[in-house]
């Protein structure tokens, strides 16, 4: 008699609801606009000598800063200006003297930076109300978080779990701080949870980690203004500058892209509601 066991199976698809929103810091859920690290970009260089645009200081942005720096001198125009000032190109020994540089520079102006991004405080309170724990990534390090975190906390703002890149072996877009935030938070599968931010490499990542992925695009790096700034556009120009960073963003692969962190609530919705007709990110 022959009996035959069928040992295939057929993976139950997770259908709800999220578990975790894992959020980036400057650009996202603090530091409207994304200021803070291009002040420091900016004077790492012209410290070498090298006068940089505050567009070139932004390009990179969203990597860890080392490789932020390192992406700088690699552009065209900064590697001919480096050049012209110190009769050769940039090297990886400039780039570790330029990060050693950035650090006390970046410290100087974290807690000038540290306000909630309008609505921020407002949507966590939300989220957790649902049952969903925070967590967050950053391309800062520990050392530069530790100025950074308590003046936020103090102005409103405490995810559930802070995940530096100087806590994982690479950073954006590798997946690493995504993953090791949904371990801190115990969120699963990777299908349940949302990475949030304001650049390409937050998207990426976020997309190497199976995970939902949302932009933000008013807030943060792509237009790069303060709320100030945002509020003084004409209607105009508003409407050219958000549709140039909405399709960037799109461009990237996230699944959603919104004006702002306050737009979130309505976006889970629907993630819920995809998973819950089967469809995963």
């Amino acid at each position: 008699m022959n009996h035959t066991i069928n040992l295939s199976h057929r993976a139950q698809r997770p259908a709800g609801p999220i578990r975790a929103v894992i959020l980036d810091w400057a650009g996202t859920a603090v530091d409207h606009g994304s200021i803070a690290p291009v002040m420091a970009f900016v004077e790492v260089f012209r410290l070498h000598g090298v006068e940089i645009s505050v567009e070139e200081a932004r390009g990179p942005m969203g990597l860890p800063k080392c490789d932020h720096i390192r992406a700088i001198t690699q552009m065209p125009m900064v590697a001919a200006l480096w050049k012209a000032v110190h009769d050769r190109l940039p090297n990886e020994a400039d780039v570790a003297a330029m990060y050693e540089a950035f650090i006390p520079l970046q410290l100087k102006v974290l807690a000038d930076y540290a306000d909630p991004i309008p609505g921020t405080v407002e949507t966590v309170a939300r989220l957790r109300q649902r049952g969903i724990k925070i967590g967050s990534t950053t391309g800062y390090n520990r050392q530069m978080m530790e100025v950074l975190v308590p003046e936020a906390v103090r102005r409103g703002f405490q995810p559930d779990s802070i995940v530096c890149v100087s806590d994982v072996p690479a950073g954006r877009p590798e997946p690493w701080m995504a993953l090791r935030s949904a371990l801190e938070l115990r969120a699963y599968p990777p299908a349940l949870c949302v990475k949030v931010g304001d650049t390409v490499p937050d998207i990426q990542e976020g997309l190497n980690a199976g995970m939902w992925t949302v932009a933000v695009a008013l807030t943060g790096n792509e237009l790069g203004l303060t709320a100030e700034e945002l509020a003084a556009l004409s209607q105009d120009e508003l409407e050219t500058r958000r549709e140039r960073a909405h399709l960037r963003l799109a461009d990237a692969g996230a699944h959603y892209v919104i004006d702002g962190i306050w737009s979130l609530p309505w976006v889970l919705d629907d993630i819920e509601a995809r998973l819950a007709d089967g469809e995963q990110p």
